[in-house]
């Protein structure tokens, strides 16, 4: 197991599975602790992927990729009777779009090649989503085109049940900054693919700013192809409960992901974050820092980060962290930080986890500056999610989030 901090109000755990060793076995950085020969870290491996619903068994709760989820809060994506009530057409949305000059969009059928290219689905409600929509988003960034400004997919949900699919194609050696930004309320299941072509980088931000009463589940898969880069930022705020499942593959050598998320649950609030990157090609890298924050009784945020490195992907570097700051009794966190490595010939590999309440030292620093104590509260929050929303890259969109951050704040320490 690895080695992870862990304090009242949270649950850590981690492993290391190494499937071969020799003179080329490296682990590198904090929490990375001692290998140990196990059974594979994540189900997900060993399932089957497919588009079918039946497929997939109903998930009782007690499966390990459903065991911290409230299934009876799921609003039925899991059993079926969610399907029932959207094809009733019980649910509606209102989408707007902003298209920087040679971005395309078009609502496709679900004959499309380009649907299920980055994967498939790999849980029942994924598969759910898939069997149940009934046309397809595609945004498409032309081959070489360096946007200047962000393309903006608004999401606004206006009630019942609905199964979306979305496509965001970035064709090689271009560059591109897509916001995917969910408002409103509604019981919504959803496949998000992520095509990154040769070349080409992707900065993709997915915001879940729903009403408290929303149900959201969301399987992101990437495709990342040769010397291409994708960041990922996942940012949670809103909804009753909201599970997103993040997933990267690499399409050719030199490709490298960034997954970064921050969440901020209140009282009753339930925030999923499952990731997995799925080294199968040599020569790749990843990087993962999700960090959240915590207030109110029965407030619960899960993190479960995945990392395989197969036999093939020799020179693989990656590092995975979690960060959660608890501000109030009565809150829980599961962080769960996995690595599985197949491969001596790595450059590196770690993963960390830590849950904790305020730094004492941090905050007698600035109280003794003059600085009241819910004053300094704030600036330790801000300090602690700053470095994350930094990574965007727009300001725009970085002050849209500080202001969110702020508005929890007013709530959480003040």
């Amino acid at each position: 197991m690895a080695d992870v901090q862990n304090t009242s109000g949270a649950t850590t755990a981690g492993s290391i599975e190494v499937g071969t060793t020799g003179a080329g076995d490296k682990l590198a950085g904090p929490g990375t602790g001692r290998a140990t020969v196990q059974q594979p870290i994540d189900a997900r491996v060993a399932v089957k992927p497919s588009f079918d619903v039946n497929d997939f068994p109903v998930p009782t709760g007690r499966e390990e990729d459903w065991r911290f989820t409230p299934m009876h809060r799921l609003g039925g994506l899991h059993d079926g009777t969610a399907a029932a009530a959207a094809q009733a057409g019980e649910g509606t949305d209102k989408i707007e779009l902003a298209l920087p000059d040679g971005v395309t969009a078009e609502t496709v059928g679900r004959d499309d090649a380009r649907l299920g290219k980055a994967g498939k689905p790999v849980d029942r409600v994924a598969a759910q989503a898939f069997s149940a929509f009934e046309q397809a988003l595609v945004v498409t960034v032309p081959k070489e085109t360096v946007l200047t400004e962000p393309v903006k997919i608004d999401v606004h949900g206006e009630g019942g049940v609905r199964f979306a699919h979305v496509v965001i194609e970035v064709k090689p050696f271009a560059e591109a900054v897509v916001v995917l930004n969910h408002t409103g309320s509604g019981t919504r299941a959803a496949n998000v693919e992520l095509l990154v072509g040769d070349g080409a980088k992707l900065t993709f931000v997915s915001v879940q700013d729903w009403e408290r009463d929303a149900v959201h589940t969301a399987q992101q898969s990437a495709l990342v192809g040769r010397d291409a880069s994708l960041k990922s930022v996942v940012v949670t705020f809103g909804g009753d409960l909201v599970r997103i499942h993040p997933r990267v593959r690499y399409a050719g050598p030199g490709g490298e992901a960034e997954l970064y998320g921050l969440y901020f649950a209140d009282a009753g609030q339930h925030l999923e974050h499952r990731l997995i990157i799925d080294h199968d090609t040599p020569h790749c890298r990843s990087n993962v820092v999700y960090k959240g924050a915590l207030q109110g009784q029965d407030a619960h945020a899960v993190w479960v980060g995945d990392v395989l490195i197969r036999a093939a992907a020799e020179g693989t570097d990656t590092y995975e962290h979690n960060r959660n700051l608890v501000l109030t009794d009565g809150a829980r966190v599961d962080s769960i930080p996995n690595l599985e490595i197949e491969t001596g010939e790595i450059v590196g590999a770690g993963h960390a986890s830590a849950t904790g309440r305020f730094d004492d030292e941090q905050l007698f620093y600035l109280q003794a500056r003059g600085i009241p104590a819910d004053e300094a509260r704030r600036l330790v929050v801000r300090g602690f999610f700053a470095e994350l929303v930094q990574q965007i890259g727009v300001a725009e969109i970085q002050d849209h989030l500080m202001e969110k951050i702020e508005a929890e704040l007013e709530a959480a320490v003040g």
